[in-house]
């Protein structure tokens, strides 16, 4: 659906890669590696965003980094629409709303670094019941037509865990 209305596939993939992981800093070379596109058709979007105030770059060494700017005025609606093309959005509305007592839910695996993907996987904190989750999942999978894969921790558990790594991308908070 984003292709329809953005034309450029580059584009995409760097809206995808930041602004549904916002906390990563990736560089030029890194980018454009990761997505298989030349360094010029990367560098151009990444100007552009920019520009515009969508990204922010600081220079480490000899490498200048990016990353979304979180206090871009559209910065919400830009990342909401993104939730909404990869599907996150149902999954995250429809599950979290019946499932009681969950404390967070995080997004782990291709899409948390902003590539395409056709697993969705999920990480959820708390103590849900697992009978209902299951029966949700399956529903949101048939909905978004995407395999969901989803571990569950109690909050003991997670204290072990190093949410803050690039891995994980917080989607809803309690």
């Amino acid at each position: 659906m984003l292709e329809a209305l953005i034309s450029s596939k580059t584009r995409i993939k760097l809206l995808l890669r930041l602004f549904l992981n916002p906390e990563s800093k990736s560089y030029l070379r890194g980018l454009a590696d990761e997505f298989q596109e030349s360094t010029n058709s990367v560098r151009l979007e990444l100007s552009r965003f920019e520009e515009a105030g969508m990204v922010e770059s600081e220079l480490v060494g000899n490498k200048k980094l990016y990353k979304a700017n979180q206090t871009f005025p559209l910065f919400k609606e830009v990342r909401s629409i993104l939730l909404k093309q990869t599907g996150l959005q149902s999954i995250i509305d429809q599950v979290v709303a019946e499932l009681g007592d969950v404390k967070r839910v995080y997004l782990t695996g291709e899409l948390a670094k902003g590539k395409s993907s056709e697993v969705v996987s999920l990480v959820f904190v708390g103590n849900p019941e697992r009978v209902f989750l299951t029966d949700l999942i399956q529903k949101a999978e048939a909905l978004i037509e995407k395999k969901i894969q989803y571990l569950v921790y109690s909050e003991a558990e997670s204290l072990e865990i190093d949410f803050a790594k690039e891995k994980y991308l917080l989607l809803w908070n309690e």
